[in-house]
C-alpha cells in the first residue's frame, strides 16, 4: 500500500500521533502492540514525554530493535533538564498489569484487526475500564477503501482477523465511550482520490479518544486499595541522562566552569601581549591587607546582586585580582614552600560571563558550594575564584620576575602546597 501514499502510510499514523503529542505534551505514554519500536524511535526525541513505554507481545521481535532506544552520545555529553525514561515490556493487550494505570496517553496503531472480536472486548476493558488514560488514540484499517488497491482480495494481511467499515468502527468507540466515560472524534490518514472522500473515507481510519475525568481527577482514580496486577515481562529500560541527577549536574557545572576559566585565562594573556607576560596575581604587600579582605568578602556576597551589575564591574579576570582575592599573614610573608604561578579567575566573572553556570546552578552561592568539593577546580582560599597554574615559563624565568615583583614592593600571590615533612625526624 505504501506505494501509493506520499508519505508512505505508516509514516502518516506515526506523524498523527506525533502531531498530537506536540500539541498536548503528555509526560507518560504507552505505545500498545509497539513491534519494532519505530514510534517510539520518534516520539523519544519529543522531550515533554518524562515516561515512553512499549508493549508487544513478540518479545523477540523487540529485543531486536530494543537497543535503538538507548541514549546517543550527544545525551551524555550535552544533558538537559528533560527527564526520560524508556520500558518495553513484553505482554497481552487482553492482560492487565498496574505499572500501565494513568497514564496520559495511550496508542494503539493497526493492532486491533489483529485480535479476535472476544479480545477486541477484553482490549476494551484493559485499555479503557482499566488503564483508564487521558486520551487514546486507536487506529485501525477501513475496508470501504480496500475497493481502491489494484489487487483487492480479501485482508490487507494475513494476520487480520477483521476490518471494519466506518460505521463499524464507530460503533464500536461509541460503546466504549458509553461504557467508561470517554469521548471520541473520528479522522484519519491516507487520503482518498480526488471525489472520492466522501465515499470511501480514509484508508486508515482514527479514533481519538478523551477521558471525561480528565487528567487530574485520573490521577486520583488510583488511590483505591485494589491489589497490583503485573502480568507483562520488563525487557528493557534505560533512563536518559538529565540535569536532575546531581552527580550529572556536578559534571557539567564543573566542565563549563573549567572551559570558561581556560577561555577567560586565554583572553587576558592576549589582552596582555606587548606588555610584560606576568601571570602573577599582585596585591599591595603593605597596608592594604583590609581593603584585599573586605573585597573578598564582597565576591562572597555577589550572588545578591544583579547578574548585569557583576557583569559590568568585572570584565576580566586579570583586572580584578589586585585587590580583591589574595592575602598573605599577618607578617606579609609566606611559609616555606613551592611556589606555582597562576591565574585567578574570579567565580563572579565567570557567573556573568557564562548564562549556563547562572541557569544550571541557581546562584553564586550554589555554584561555590558544588566546586569547593570536587578534585578538578582547584580555589583559592576564600574561595571566591579558580586557580588555574600558568606553566608557560620555564622555572629561571618564574624565578627572576619573583625576585623581580618582590624588589617592586609588591608581594607574590602565589598558590602554594604543602610544605616538605622532614622524615628523618619524623622516623
Amino acid at each position: 500500500m505504501d506505494p501509493i501514499f506520499s508519505p508512505p502510510l505508516h509514516r502518516q499514523r506515526h506523524q498523527f500521533v506525533i502531531d498530537f503529542v506536540k500539541r498536548n505534551k503528555p509526560k507518560k505514554v504507552v505505545d500498545l502492540g509497539c513491534s519494532d519500536c519505530s514510534l517510539l524511535q520518534k516520539l523519544k526525541f519529543h522531550r515533554e514525554i518524562e515516561l515512553l513505554v512499549g508493549v508487544d507481545i513478540d518479545g523477540a521481535n523487540i529485543k531486536k530493535k530494543m537497543h535503538g532506544l538507548a541514549p546517543m552520545s550527544t545525551d551524555y555529553l550535552q544533558p538537559s533538564y528533560d527527564q526520560l525514561r524508556i520500558e518495553l515490556y513484553q505482554g497481552s493487550v487482553t492482560q492487565e498489569d498496574a505499572r500501565l494505570r494513568g497514564f496520559d496517553l495511550v496508542t494503539s496503531i493497526e493492532l486491533i484487526e489483529h485480535l479476535t472480536l472476544a479480545d477486541v472486548e477484553r482490549f476494551s476493558e484493559v485499555v479503557f475500564g482499566y488503564m483508564t488514560p487521558v486520551a487514546v488514540i486507536v487506529s485501525t484499517p477501513n475496508s470501504e477503501f480496500n475497493p481502491l488497491f489494484p489487487r483487492p482480495a480479501g485482508f490487507r494481511h494475513s494476520d487480520h482477523k477483521f476490518e471494519w467499515t466506518r460505521a463499524e468502527f464507530k460503533t464500536w468507540a461509541l460503546k466504549v465511550c458509553l461504557e467508561y466515560g470517554y469521548e471520541v472524534e473520528f479522522t484519519g490518514v491516507g487520503q482518498a482520490p480526488p471525489g472520492q472522500e466522501e465515499r470511501v473515507g480514509f484508508c486508515s481510519q482514527i479514533g481519538v479518544f478523551h477521558w471525561l475525568g480528565g487528567r487530574q481527577d485520573c490521577n486520583m482514580f488510583f488511590g483505591d486499595d485494589a491489589e497490583d496486577v503485573f502480568s507483562y515481562t520488563l525487557l528493557y529500560s534505560i533512563n536518559y541522562p538529565s540535569l536532575h541527577d546531581n552527580n550529572i549536574l556536578q559534571r557539567v557545572l564543573v566542565s563549563e566552569v573549567l572551559y570558561w576559566a581556560e577561555k577567560l585565562k586565554r583572553n587576558w594573556i592576549e589582552e596582555k601581549t606587548g606588555e610584560r607576560d606576568d601571570t602573577y596575581t599582585l596585591y599591595p604587600a603593605e597596608g592594604e591587607g583590609e581593603e584585599c579582605l573586605r573585597a573578598s568578602e564582597r565576591h562572597m556576597e555577589m550572588e545578591d546582586r544583579q547578574t548585569a551589575a557583576c557583569g559590568a564591574e568585572m570584565k576580566n579576570p586579570g583586572e580584578h585580582q589586585e585587590s580583591e582575592l589574595f592575602w598573605t599573614n599577618g607578617e606579609g610573608q609566606q611559609e616555606s614552600c613551592k611556589l606555582h604561578r597562576c591565574v585567578s579567575v574570579p567565580l563572579a566573572v565567570l557567573w556573568s560571563c557564562c548564562p549556563k553556570l547562572s541557569v544550571l546552578s541557581g546562584s553564586l552561592r550554589n555554584l561555590r558550594h558544588v566546586l569547593m568539593d570536587n578534585p578538578e577546580v582547584k580555589l583559592s582560599q576564600d574561595g571566591s575564584a579558580v586557580l588555574l597554574n600558568d606553566q608557560e615559563q620555564d622555572l629561571e624565568e618564574e624565578e627572576k620576575d619573583h625576585d623581580d615583583l618582590e624588589d617592586s614592593g609588591y608581594a607574590v600571590c602565589s598558590h602554594s602546597a604543602d610544605p616538605e615533612e622532614d622524615w628523618e625526624r619524623n622516623v
